[in-house]
Order: C-alpha cells, then sequence, then structure tokens
C-alpha cells in the first residue's frame, strides 16, 4: 500500500479529501476521551422510573410482553418545534433501550433491528407533516460525538429546511440519471464492492469504507436495492442492515472510538439511494480542515476496510 499523500474528491460532491497514510505514525499527546463509565440510573431521565410519560411519542414492546423494548420521546430540549415558527421542527430521542447500558454495540441484533424499525416508524409519521421536508436520524456515542448523556440513545431532527449539500447532491444525482439512466449511488456500490474498500456484502446489503473517507475508520452502509429513504425497506432487508451495522460497531468498539452515524431523508426527492453513513471521531478537525475546507486523513479508506475485514 503506498505511503504518499493523495488528494481524493468526493464521490458526487466537489469536495476533497488528502489521504495521508505517513501522518498516523506522527506523535500525539492526546488520547481518546469517551463519556465516563457510570451504572448510576437514580437520577438518569432515560431510565424507566425516570421517564416523564407526557413525552412519550411511541414504543415497541415484545412480543406478549408489557414492557417496552424501545421508546421514543419528545426532546425536552428542543432547538427547533412546531410551536415556534421562527425555527419550526421536529425533535425526538429514541431511547434504545431500557437498561442503563452505555453502547448501542452491546444491544443483541434483534434489539438492533427494532432500533431501525422504530427510525422507519417515526420517520412515517414525521413525514406526513406538509411543514417538514427534512429528516435526519443520527445517533452520538462517546465523548468526541458529542454525547451528553451516557444511557444509549439516539435522535430525530426533522425541519422544513434542507441543507445545501444536500440540494446539491441531489440535483447532481438528478443530473447523472437523466445522462446515464441509473443512479450514481447503484454505480458506487457495484464498483466498490470489487475494490479493496469492501467490507462486506449479503444478497441485500453493502457496505464499503469511502473511497474519499473523511473520517478515519469511516464506513458507509447501503442496501443493493434502489430505495431513497428507510420507510420502503423490507423487513429481510432492515434485519441485514441491523446485522451489518451490529459488526460494525463492534469493530469500532474494539478501536475504544467515539462515534456518530446518519440516516438522512429529504421528504420531497425520490432520488436519493438510502444509506447509513458511520464516522468514527478519532481525528479532530483542525486549522487546516476548519480555514480552507481541506480533509487530512491519515488512515486511508484501503487500511481502514482491512481493519473491518479483519478477525480480530
Amino acid at each position: 500500500m503506498t505511503k504518499r499523500s493523495q488528494i481524493r474528491k468526493d464521490y458526487i460532491l466537489n469536495k476533497r479529501v488528502i489521504i495521508t497514510p505517513r501522518r498516523a505514525a506522527r506523535p500525539k499527546d492526546f488520547k481518546e476521551q469517551n463519556a465516563a463509565e457510570t451504572t448510576d440510573n437514580k437520577n438518569c431521565p432515560f431510565c424507566p422510573p425516570n421517564i416523564d410519560k407526557r413525552l412519550i411519542k411511541d414504543k415497541i414492546k415484545s412480543s406478549g410482553s408489557k414492557s417496552w423494548d424501545i421508546m421514543s420521546i419528545k426532546n425536552k430540549y428542543p432547538a427547533v418545534s412546531r410551536k415556534n415558527k421562527k425555527a419550526y421542527g421536529i425533535q425526538e430521542v429514541v431511547i434504545e433501550t431500557p437498561r442503563h447500558i452505555k453502547s448501542l454495540s452491546s444491544l443483541s441484533l434483534e434489539q438492533t433491528r427494532k432500533l431501525l424499525y422504530m427510525y422507519k416508524k417515526r420517520t412515517v409519521e414525521i413525514a406526513k407533516n406538509k411543514n417538514i421536508e427534512y429528516i435526519l436520524c443520527f445517533k452520538n456515542e462517546g465523548f468526541k460525538a458529542g454525547t451528553s448523556l451516557t444511557h444509549s440513545h439516539s435522535q430525530i431532527f426533522a425541519t422544513k429546511i434542507i441543507p445545501e449539500n444536500l440540494k446539491k447532491e441531489i440535483q447532481i444525482i438528478q443530473k447523472h440519471k437523466l445522462e446515464k439512466g441509473v443512479c450514481p449511488y447503484c454505480d458506487i456500490i457495484k464498483n466498490e464492492i470489487k475494490s479493496k474498500r469492501k467490507v462486506f456484502e449479503d444478497s441485500y446489503i453493502a457496505s464499503f469504507t469511502p473511497y474519499a473517507s473523511e473520517f478515519h475508520y469511516e464506513i458507509w452502509l447501503f442496501p443493493k436495492r434502489h430505495v431513497d429513504n428507510i420507510t420502503l425497506l423490507k423487513d429481510v432487508e432492515l434485519k441485514s442492515l441491523a446485522r451489518g451495522l451490529k459488526f460494525i460497531l463492534g469493530k469500532i468498539k474494539k478501536l475504544n472510538l467515539s462515534f456518530n452515524f446518519f440516516l438522512h431523508n429529504v421528504v420531497p426527492s425520490k432520488d436519493q439511494h438510502f444509506y447509513i453513513k458511520i464516522q468514527p471521531r478519532d481525528s479532530i478537525w483542525a486549522g487546516l480542515e476548519l480555514g480552507s475546507g481541506l480533509i487530512i486523513n491519515s488512515v486511508s479508506p484501503e487500511q481502514a476496510a482491512k481493519f473491518y475485514r479483519s478477525k480480530e
């Protein structure tokens, strides 16, 4: 594998990343600092005895059980709300388990599938609101990822504002489809599962480290079938996606890294190809990245894919 730096362009957007494998060996004084481990659930707002019942939006239960496995509640401290015309939107917190545990990787495959199903359920419901044009399901886990509470949870943010980078991406996708008659991401998937960046695939999903990865060990998880959002996934695809997500998060756990993941949905558009973007937070964007917009990544996607494929 080459040790020389390379400037790589994003698949779709006009963004550049400098892959610099040699910089991974440079001295560092700082190490990963995750949120404090805790087993104290007396005051945890996401543990069952402490949940404000007025905030509950939805639950997923086990068959024949009265207790819940996944719960979605209103965000108690929202940045946007339906009552605010100047900052209109919806924010919810998805409590991923009634147990007071820190890491999503600790959940069973079935619980992970239920989490994805909750994203699907809430997206269906929120999209009924005609004032909502963008829905983001996302997770922050660990200190560098921005987590504030250790009880395993994720969030849903919905607004009428479509992010500019997604507008540009959709425009480019539409142009590509008009010129070539196919979704560019469908082509990207076919090419990447033949490359050194492939991590795994089955009949329903494919996973690879992106060519111009912005973060160390960044990895994407796609359904092979072209669907533009999570609400269109079949149960068998959701289960396969959950299996892939659980595998990836288990590998990131071994690296002891914080991470974020995202599921975008631009409601009016049917030209997206749904996927989960998972970005471990080993590196911190500093002066060069913030000043120039150029990203430096010292772990090549080929090296990251090799780690994910390993049996360690």
